[in-house]
């Protein structure tokens, strides 16, 4: 059996994962879905991101990104040849971003390793938080391989997302649609997001709804209701923070 190397969409997993799965783990430590990500190489993206988070997060600097998050990517870069990497993402856009950008890392400094998929099961496709260590190693077993014609039509989607060209997202989407079904309702998510004729985004006019509805804006009732509404954005406690705190300060 060739070395196992994966890719995991936050820490959480790592500490969920059971002993059977076995393997060198590195953690995308990152948010892509929100905020500025300009950059036409790893280095440039990096200045930009831990500009942003340190400007926007708090409790958050640059020194914490450089010293948490930029080491993972090294690794990601640094796989060898003739392994295989396990990216294990779920469906919203908040997984779907992450995965874009690490598969088109990967793809950049592509080896001959051999790239599996791993999803969370039916109905749990947001989160793997819910499976337990049977459904996970089941998970493992039953893992998706991504083909090279394939990475190289999915790294594209990474590329157009920096740009926000949904409509070349979607046709990339459609033509993956059999193997890769989770691409379209995420690229339509990420298009549904900015404001449209006269609207001002899904995001931020489902949670004005709930916070009508609720008549409150106490964080945990609206972000409880928001993700149950809108789980298909992925969104944590802090990208629904900031949209609150924008409405609230426009309101």
């Amino acid at each position: 059996m060739k070395k196992q190397y994966h890719i995991l969409n936050g820490d959480s997993l790592k500490h969920q994962l059971p002993e059977a799965i076995q393997g060198e783990f590195i953690v995308a430590r990152e948010c892509l879905v929100d905020g500025n990500v300009e950059g036409n190489n790893l280095t440039e993206l990096i200045h930009t991101r831990a500009t942003f988070i340190s400007l926007n997060y708090e409790g958050y600097n640059e020194q914490n990104y450089y010293e948490k998050t930029v080491p993972e990517f090294l690794k990601m870069q640094g796989i060898p040849d003739n392994v295989d990497i396990n990216f294990w993402f779920e469906d919203d856009l908040f997984c779907q971003v992450n995965f874009w950008f690490v598969l088109n890392l990967i793809y950049e400094n592509y080896k001959n390793q051999s790239i599996f998929l791993i999803r969370p099961k039916f109905k749990s496709e947001y989160s793997f938080g819910g499976m337990n260590e049977k459904e996970l190693i089941t998970a493992f077993q039953t893992k998706i391989k991504i083909e090279l014609s394939e990475i190289i039509e999915l790294s594209k989607l990474w590329k157009l997302y920096q740009q926000n060209d949904c409509n070349k997202m979607l046709k990339i989407a459609k033509k993956l649609e059999i193997q890769f079904p989770f691409l379209y309702p995420a690229i339509i998510a990420q298009r549904d997001r900015f404001p449209q004729k006269g609207n001002l985004g899904k995001p931020t006019q489902s949670l004005i709804q709930i916070m009508d509805e609720l008549n409150t804006i106490e964080f945990e009732p609206v972000f409880s209701e928001f993700s149950k509404r809108e789980g298909i954005y992925g969104f944590g406690d802090l990208q629904v923070k900031r949209l609150i705190n924008k409405i609230t300060n426009n309101r």
